[in-house]
């Protein structure tokens, strides 16, 4: 949900419509993450009233340079491209003139505070001159109480939105400090303070009129990336930066960026930092200082930080051959499983350095207490039997807002494990910092590098399923799997009991993305079968020990894409109330693959067909004689694996079938509707 992205560029002349179309392409690879609406701020030209009528030209704002231009649509990007470009004509601004330096901020919003409209969208600004403007990720929690005072103060407000009470108050502290004969405030001092009365969770970039060709970036609670590319051979890698000179202590040109994820950069540079939480980014005169925001410090702390290097290619965001993302990170999955485990399994065990100082804490838990939302949480309870198999620790599953909700007791002798894609998700975070605070051992479990779960947990597993730009979660959910298979396994490796179990495990991880290969193969099948159900109004799926997983799973593919009522049941349940739903019209998708519950799942096909179920079973290869109750019965025959590895490979048929219901349908595949990738707000 919403996204952030700018641009500056220092010492290299850039175009005014160059710099545009970064910022707009920087907002088309955050489209994914969900939003409503979108905006952009840049300079006005270098020459004096240029780019304003008349009248304003004569009515100078109070700074000695002319406003910064703001651009704000309600709808998508290209909306938002049409409506600049037309501004930018009947403006008769020159799209040709040359910066030398120039910082330009964008912003997807996701409306939480007010309707999607431009008012509500972001830059939000201090004042009619833009004195202050500000992109924000994340929800001030006290912006009621900060609105209040700042009226009290004469200041007008124009949105509904919690954010625009950030750019209002900077010009507050501003106007304070100059008004007290502070002259020399400094950018980073009045966003400091700023910071200082913000109650909630947010990443901000902060772009001035009185600090121009600067940008100030910080966070609290919500990721935050910061790009460096210098336009010479000499490599920053790793080189540390402490003040505004040690970043380069020469004037060599360079590109800096800002963005709430490292896709929108990965295709400038591959050289970032995650700012973490509570840190101020100042770039200044193409140098950039760190700040260590304290509320217990008047003067916030300097320090040092080093660039990592992004392991991601450009191709990963984008389709390539393929008509849409997530048809692309479907038939990714032999890949993406294959990196999961890359450099993991050894000599027949597992090696997993993030777990490696903590396993035998693990080991002594009372109990493991697995915590997500939505894909994640079904991917955790995939992994629960084997985890309780291996470790003979008692586990227990927990949606995020729940656990909230009810506060459930977590102990000092547990360990939480935090399953999010992104590593962002609000509830997930919370229900972190719930944990964290009652001395509970956090194992975080995510893609995302430099995610807030990342930094914040004790421990944790990246997937490395690479970037998922899809909002309905494919791959990811797959390498989820894995990862806390082979989580399970390590727990487990100091029982000799399960030594036979865990080698066969291992054995097929070995071979998994082959037979993932194999199950890509149905994918026309799965397109006829859901020819036969685009006008269907409802599927259930029924699924029973590792597959009531999946059939959540699946359900909630078809949910989410294809926007038809599905449900995933546990088929133990069936006979308490959904046995009465079936008749001849309602399609159902019985999962039957050969584990310890074939046999009762051969009972429940009995009975549903005995009801006259429009039966649709899966099974394993060879088994298609021993499910179907009368010819006329779809089957799906998929590959044979370990039962703690069948999820993988059955949910992916459940994937291709909610793909192609989606597009014959003809609904937006990779931005469903009111769906967004990452949920960062509650």
């Amino acid at each position: 949900m919403c996204g952030i992205f700018a641009y500056l560029n220092y010492n290299v002349a850039r175009e005014r419509r160059y710099i545009m179309e970064v910022l707009f392409n920087g907002l088309r690879r955050l489209e994914y993450r969900g939003y409503d609406s979108a905006g952009i701020a840049i300079d006005a030209d270098l020459r004096q009233g240029a780019g304003y009528g008349r009248v304003e030209a004569e009515r100078m704002p109070p700074y000695d340079s002319l406003p910064p231009l703001v651009f704000r649509q309600e709808g998508k990007i290209e909306s938002l491209v049409r409506s600049v470009y037309s501004d930018v004509d009947a403006m008769d601004l020159n799209l040709e003139e040359s910066f030398p330096v120039h910082a330009g901020i964008a912003h997807t919003r996701w409306a939480t505070h007010g309707v999607p409209a431009p008012r509500n969208s972001h830059p939000q600004s201090s004042d009619a001159w833009n004195e202050f403007l500000v992109v924000h990720n994340g929800i001030i929690t006290n912006y009621e109480v900060l609105k209040e005072t700042l009226v009290r103060h004469g200041f007008t407000f124009e949105s509904e939105t919690d954010t625009e009470v950030i750019p209002k108050l900077a010009k507050f502290v501003f106007d304070k400090a100059r008004e007290e004969g502070e002259q020399t405030a400094t950018f980073s001092q009045v966003v400091t303070e700023v910071m200082r009365q913000l109650e909630g969770a947010f990443a901000l970039i902060f772009k001035s009129a009185h600090y121009p060709n600067e940008l100030i970036a910080c966070t609290r609670g919500s990721t935050l990336i910061l790009g460096v590319k210098e336009l010479t051979d000499d490599k920053v890698r790793g080189k540390l930066f402490h003040d505004v000179k040690d970043l380069t202590k020469d004037e060599k040109p360079k590109e800096l960026f800002f963005s709430s994820d490292l896709c929108a950069i990965v295709e400038h540079t591959k050289n970032y930092l995650a700012i973490e939480d509570n840190e101020v980014v100042h770039i200044k005169d193409g140098c950039v200082s760190i700040l260590k925001f304290d509320y217990g410090r008047e003067k916030p702390a300097s320090v040092q930080r080093a660039l990592s290097v992004l392991e991601m290619e450009v191709e990963q965001i984008k389709k390539g051959n393929y008509d849409h993302f997530m048809q692309k990170e479907i038939h990714e999955q032999p890949h993406s499983l294959t990196t999961t485990m890359r450099g993991r399994l050894k000599d027949n065990s597992v090696v997993l350095g993030g777990l490696k100082e903590h396993l035998k804490t693990i080991r002594h838990s009372r109990r493991i207490i697995f915590i997500g939302c939505g894909t994640s949480y079904n991917a955790a309870l995939a992994a629960r039997p084997l985890f309780e198999e291996l470790s003979g620790i008692p586990v227990t599953m927990e949606l995020a807002s729940d656990l909230q909700d009810r506060q459930g007791p977590i102990y000092r002798e547990d360990t939480a494990v935090f399953v999010s894609q992104s590593g962002e998700t609000a509830d997930t975070l919370l229900a972190l910092e719930y944990a964290f605070a009652n001395g509970a051992l956090c194992v975080g479990v995510t893609n995302t590098v430099g995610s807030t779960i990342a930094r914040k947990t004790h421990c944790g597993i990246h997937i490395n399923a690479g970037c998922e730009i899809g909002v309905a979660s494919t791959k990811a959910y797959t390498s989820q799997i894995v990862a806390m298979a082979m989580m399970a396994l390590a727990i487990g490796a100091d029982r000799i009991s399960t030594q036979a179990r865990r080698q066969s495990i291992v054995d097929d991880l070995s071979n998994l993305p082959n037979k993932v290969s194999e199950v890509l193969k149905l994918d026309g099948e799965m397109r006829d079968l859901a020819e036969s159900l685009i006008d269907t109004q409802s599927l259930l799926v029924f699924g029973r020990g590792y597959n009531y997983a999946t059939a959540l799973e699946g359900a909630l593919k078809v949910k989410e894409v294809a926007l038809m009522h599905s449900e995933g049941m546990l088929a133990g349940e069936m006979k308490h109330g959904p046995l009465a739903l079936v008749d001849e019209t309602l399609p159902i998708i019985v999962i039957a693959t050969r584990d310890a519950c074939f046999s009762k799942q051969q009972s429940v096909i009995q009975q549903l067909h005995a009801r006259k179920g429009r039966l649709i079973i899966m099974c394993s290869e060879g088994d298609a004689s021993s499910v179907r109750p009368v010819e006329s019965c779809k089957v799906i025959e998929v590959p044979r694996v370990a039962d703690c590895l069948q999820p993988v490979i059955n949910v992916i048929p459940l994937q291709l079938l909610a793909y192609h219901l989606t597009v014959l349908r003809g609904f937006d595949v990779d931005q469903p509707r009111n769906l967004a990738k990452s949920v960062t707000t509650q």
